[in-house]
């Protein structure tokens, strides 16, 4: 059996090179791993946010075609691509990993300007994340104050999906200055392996926002059985095509977002779900309420989620079929635990080329 551990290994190295390699990037090995390795249990994250937990990040810098970035005139600069990231201590490796990922993918990397979201004080954070990416000049972090979301948050299935920072998304329009008119929002627990620029330029409409849907999933399932009952409910869906999207991938025109004062109609759904019970799982649901069958459908090849498992057990899953831009470990298992842990699925030696912490290897 060991010449088929060694194989394995060998053979997922070979498919992280394939899928990473920038000239590459239409390979679909969806059908080159087939896995159902399981994973049951959950680790202890890593709680050390010292500036010596984690290596500086390679070197970047703009090509030669890059339009000026614009250092000087900071968040404001019309050539700058905006992306939003939340930095929790639990999460903390996963979102380095993310922004080396993008930064090392990107043909412009000097022109991404990085809006990180904290809830809670993690000693020195700016200048932890300043060390790692020495050459890393466009970033600020946004203080989200729990208290803000914190009495509209009801239990969830996971007690990960009731952090107040899981809900900072919804605030992005008050949070980044004014003149920031469109944001990328990612997750903390994915790679991006194509340049992000490709994900900035997608046309959204007249729609505000603009996601990967998946129409063949159950939608009813994310709502509860008195939701579909009850007509003041669910006729928020009547002459809507909703189609489940994940909210770890966005992008958002925050302009339209203001206008239309799309927090408080999320909050509003929040406030009837305190008292009615309408659904079970997080922060996505109000999103599907107010979104759903009115977004701009982007390429599946941005977000490959769900590699984490469900939201109890984490098994290991496949990649979907296609051509892959974004790796997102959606789900209860993330991959620096499964890795640290000695039982990783195979698809998480996809996410190790980008981790940073200094203890990991």
């Amino acid at each position: 059996m060991h010449w088929i551990t060694r194989f394995s290994a060998i053979f997922s190295a070979a498919l992280a090179m394939i899928l990473l390699s920038p000239s590459l990037q239409s390979f679909s090995p969806a059908a080159a791993i087939r896995s159902s390795h399981p994973y049951a249990d959950e680790f202890k994250p890593q709680q050390n946010s010292d500036h010596s937990s984690f290596r500086e990040s390679p070197m970047f810098r703009n090509a030669e075609q890059c339009r000026s970035s614009g250092e000087d005139s900071g968040v404001c600069n019309p050539n700058l691509v905006h992306v939003a990231i939340t930095l929790d201590i639990d999460y903390l490796r996963g979102s380095i990993a993310a922004v080396n990922s993008i930064l090392q993918h990107s043909m412009c990397p000097q022109s991404v300007f990085f809006h990180f979201l904290v809830s809670s004080e993690i000693q020195n954070l700016e200048s932890l994340i300043r060390s790692t990416f020495p050459k890393l000049m466009n970033l600020k972090i946004y203080y989200f104050a729990p208290e803000t979301v914190q009495s509209l948050i009801s239990s969830s299935v996971r007690q990960a999906l009731e952090q107040p920072l899981n809900y900072a998304r919804n605030y992005l329009a008050d949070l980044l200055e004014p003149c920031v008119k469109r944001v990328i929002y990612l997750d903390s627990d994915l790679v991006v392996v194509d340049d992000i620029v490709k994900l900035w330029k997608t046309g959204l409409g007249q729609r505000t926002i603009g996601a990967p849907e998946y129409c063949h999933a159950n939608f009813t399932k994310y709502f509860t059985g008195g939701f579909w009952s009850d007509k003041r409910f669910n006729g928020t869906f009547k002459r809507r095509n909703p189609c489940y999207f994940n909210t770890g991938v966005m992008v958002i025109d925050l302009k339209k977002w203001r206008r239309f004062r799309y927090t408080k109609r999320i909050e509003k759904w929040m406030e009837i779900q305190k008292m009615e019970r309408i659904y079970e799982l997080g922060s996505l649901p109000p999103f599907l309420l107010v979104f759903a069958g009115h977004v701009a459908p982007i390429s599946h090849r941005w977000n490959q989620h769900g590699l984490g498992g469900d939201n109890v057990r984490g098994s290991c899953r496949d990649l979907h079929s296609g051509p892959v831009s974004l790796l997102h470990w959606s789900g209860s298992g993330k991959p620096w635990l499964r890795l640290d842990s000695k039982l990783p699925c195979p698809l998480d030696t996809l996410w190790a080329p980008y981790d940073l912490y200094k203890h990991s290897h």
